[in-house]
């Protein structure tokens, strides 16, 4: 066996390289998530709801005796969020090295904070009557709800905005339809592109939905800590008062963790979007190989290192690999979520890191399909040409005909479905057949100008109609 010289280890190398593609080569189609998911950002989340829980029991003067922050202490407190940079990502790093414990290393950057304004002497109203969970969960609600309304949401609406368009754009443009693969009923593009509108519309009107939810009731949500220490406060109503305050949707009744049942709903809403543009980005790759669509060529780019013909749909097929993994993580995290062991164990803390990349292969997704459809052409040559080869699937709107003309009392309209299935089945019917059988069949003489004069190309029935109405385009 060849012997090979050793290799520089890559992990040593400064700037530290990525291990995930998310942090490296799709680096700039995922970072506006790192302001709300990142490891950074929950750190950053942790430390407003510490500050804002100390500014709301002064302001609310919940501890009798506790002098109230003054408004520039407030103010300066705030900073420390506004600000949150890289010098305090080291700090807390310095204090968790001493702490060995995440939250207890934001608590004391607050206090420390609460320190050089001045405020060592309401310090111990940090975390008062905290469990980690009440900091965290309200952390990870916040950062979910920013990730989904400022960077997932506004991505998903563009991508459906652009699907609306383009059904717009081709609602009357005939289509050969294919049910099981075969040729079927025409429709129209505009349609088909409508339907994948109108679904993922619908999944976002359910995303909007969204309640997050949030707690602050203690180790084991019994207020117990709160009620010994301050038992003169109605500790439910503040709790309820600052979870709103936060922008949250309280949750009265919990074990120490809250039960995450909201993230659950909120990520099978999203692997069911992401399942549905999946679906849209196989048919649009299969489009392109049946030549309905033409890639447009962006220049200087290869298609396949051997072949230089070839434009590849590598939009569309990275997309489906980005939602399948997305998808397989969101699945993971809704059943993992929604159990804990009795009041508590920490195989949520765990999962729940794995929030971002769930997003992350999800948007990365969504900007590939886009892209991919801006760099579409219709091929309205080869829709056609596939229409006028298949004047049998007007076999439908024939036997339907004599069906309404039998039932209206025409005689001779009796099995019509057997007349035209040993007319079309199995077998190339062109234009001049077809109109030939019809001249044949005895129909009144209004119905059967009706046939003579459809094509493949004019039986869309209501297509651009149905697209119409539903989508608003009208």
């Amino acid at each position: 066996m060849t012997e090979f010289p050793p290799r520089t280890a890559l992990a040593d190398l400064q700037p530290a390289l990525a291990l995930g593609p998310l942090d490296g080569r799709y680096r700039k189609d995922v970072a506006p998530l790192v302001d709300h998911l990142s490891e950074a950002a929950l750190n950053r989340e942790r430390m407003h709801v510490e500050v804002e829980w100390l500014i709301f029991l002064s302001e609310n003067e919940v501890v009798p005796g506790a002098r109230r922050l003054l408004e520039d202490e407030k103010a300066q407190l705030r900073e420390l969020v506004s600000g949150f940079d890289e010098e305090t990502i080291a700090q807390l790093a310095e204090f968790e090295a001493v702490t060995v414990h995440d939250v207890k290393a934001v608590e004391y950057a607050v206090k420390a904070g609460l320190g050089r304004i001045g405020g060592d002497d309401v310090s111990e109203l940090v975390h008062f009557a905290c469990t980690s969970e009440d900091i965290n969960n309200t952390s990870y609600a916040l950062m979910v709800k920013g990730a989904v309304e400022q960077v997932w949401l506004p991505a998903a609406r563009r991508l459906v905005e652009q699907l609306r368009d383009l059904a717009a754009e081709h609602r009357d443009q005939p289509m050969l339809s294919h049910t099981h693969g075969q040729p079927a009923t025409p429709t129209t593009l505009g349609k088909e592109i409508g339907v994948f509108a109108h679904r993922l519309g619908r999944q976002l009107r359910r995303i909007e939905r969204t309640e997050y939810l949030g707690k602050i009731n203690g180790a084991t949500g019994t207020f117990s800590a709160h009620a010994t220490a301050v038992p003169g406060a109605d500790w439910p109503a503040l709790a309820k008062a600052f979870v709103e305050h936060l922008g949250l949707t309280y949750n009265p009744l919990t074990t120490q963790i809250e039960s995450h049942d909201w993230q659950a709903e909120l990520y099978a809403d999203i692997a069911r979007f992401n399942r549905i543009l999946h679906n849209l980005a196989t048919d649009v790759w299969t489009y392109i190989s049946m030549n309905y669509f033409i890639q447009i060529p962006v220049e200087g780019a290869t298609g396949s290192s051997t072949m230089p013909h070839k434009i590849n749909p590598i939009r569309f097929e990275n997309a489906e690999a980005n939602l399948e993994i997305s998808s397989a993580l969101f699945d993971t995290l809704a059943s993992t979520l929604v159990t804990s062991r009795l009041q508590r164990d920490l195989t949520d803390s765990s999962s729940q890191r794995n929030i971002g990349p769930a997003f992350g292969h999800s948007l990365l997704a969504i900007s590939n399909v886009s892209r991919g459809l801006s760099r579409l052409a219709v091929n309205a040559e080869a829709l056609d040409a596939d229409l006028e080869g298949n004047w049998e699937v007007l076999g439908e709107a024939v036997q339907s005909v004599m069906r309404a003309a039998g039932a209206a009392g025409v005689p001779g309209m009796d099995n019509p479905y057997e007349k035209l299935k040993e007319l079309t089945r199995g077998k190339r019917v062109d234009a001049e057949g077809l109109r030939e059988f019809v001249r044949g069949l005895g129909l009144p003489a209004e119905a059967e100008a009706r046939l003579l004069e459809l094509t493949p190309q004019s039986y869309t029935g209501l297509a651009s109609r149905v697209v119409g109405e539903t989508l608003g385009l009208d």
